[in-house]
């Protein structure tokens, strides 16, 4: 069930506060085509959560996974890497309110490559929704932007 939503003139650190389930991740080339994620697939199960103290968890799990492709190289920047079709860490968070970028310093990870990782995102909310875009590389190194957009199931 969704809960009421924080007052949309809030800044973005109080905004951000709670638990976020995915409902879309979309991975999009230069030229605009679509390029979906083989590792965690195009509509992966993800929740997101913030805390008020600036700590953070997410996870990631492909749909199918019976049907997983080999991991994505860990030479992809600003992002982390799965495993089995599956992703997990957590870490602290800060937030630029005059920018809407959050800073995420991982602490653990469920790829011990990423851990101490540091990655920042555009993120925006508005009413019930989380926005969140980075420019990142796909499973095979092509340039992609990424566009997650996440409902809130907590305040």
């Amino acid at each position: 069930m969704t809960t009421a939503a924080t007052p949309d003139d809030a800044p973005l650190s109080v905004r951000l506060r709670g638990t976020w389930r995915l409902l879309s991740r979309i991975d999009v080339t230069a030229d605009g085509r679509e390029y979906p994620d083989p590792s965690l697939g195009s509509d992966p199960i993800a929740l997101l959560i913030y805390d008020r103290s600036g700590h953070f968890a997410a996870q990631f799990m492909k749909r199918d996974r019976g049907d997983v492709r080999s991991d994505a190289p860990a030479t992809v920047a600003n992002n982390t890497q799965a495993r089995d079709g599956y992703d997990a860490y957590f870490g602290t968070y800060t937030v630029d309110d005059s920018t809407g970028v959050v800073t995420q310093r991982l602490e653990g990870s469920l790829s011990r490559g990423n851990v101490g990782m540091v990655l920042s995102r555009a993120m925006s909310v508005h009413g019930t929704r989380l926005a969140i875009q980075l420019v990142t590389g796909a499973w095979d190194g092509t340039p992609v932007t990424r566009t997650l957009t996440w409902e809130r199931v907590s305040s």
